[in-house]
């Protein structure tokens, strides 16, 4: 018989048991914050940050979606409504259309790559969805901060 065919009449075994010891688990169990992905750790962060912006200014929001993408697109030059950091967006209000309502999109890598643990994080997606919210209202940060 060659080497690598197998025979047709013995079956197929998996390859990760091998040794009989049964298939892998996972590590931590689903209710321990541990097992949550770094991006379901992020929309929290998102959430957080904009739960008592929105309880203040729920009747101005009511048309705004807030997304998180993981990266930027590549983007047009000179384009509205984008804070960014060097020329690295950070964030993006997307006007509304005809078919769509506004939306802010959060990027996630860019802003984790430039906080320094997970409290600059927090601080740092708050400033920024702050910002974004004021440029979606015409209003000053300061006013959409306080409170």
């Amino acid at each position: 018989m060659a080497r690598g065919s197998q025979r047709q009449d013995s079956p197929r075994r998996r390859n990760r048991d091998r040794h009989g010891r049964g298939l892998r688990g996972p590590l931590y169990p689903a209710t321990l914050p541990a097992a949550r992905s770094r991006a379901e750790r992020f929309d929290a962060l998102v959430i957080e940050a904009l739960e008592p912006i929105e309880a203040r200014w729920r009747t101005e929001l009511t048309q705004l979606d807030v997304a998180v993408d993981d990266v930027p697109d590549v983007q047009v030059e000179g384009e509205d409504g984008v804070v960014e950091d060097g020329n690295v967006p950070l964030a993006r209000l997307l006007p509304a259309g005809s078919d769509n309502r506004a939306r802010i999109v959060l990027y996630r890598r860019p802003l984790e790559a430039r906080a320094k643990d997970g409290a600059d994080l927090s601080d740092l997606v708050h400033d920024v969805l702050v910002e974004q919210i004021a440029n979606y209202l015409g209003l000053d940060p300061d006013v959409v901060d306080e409170g």
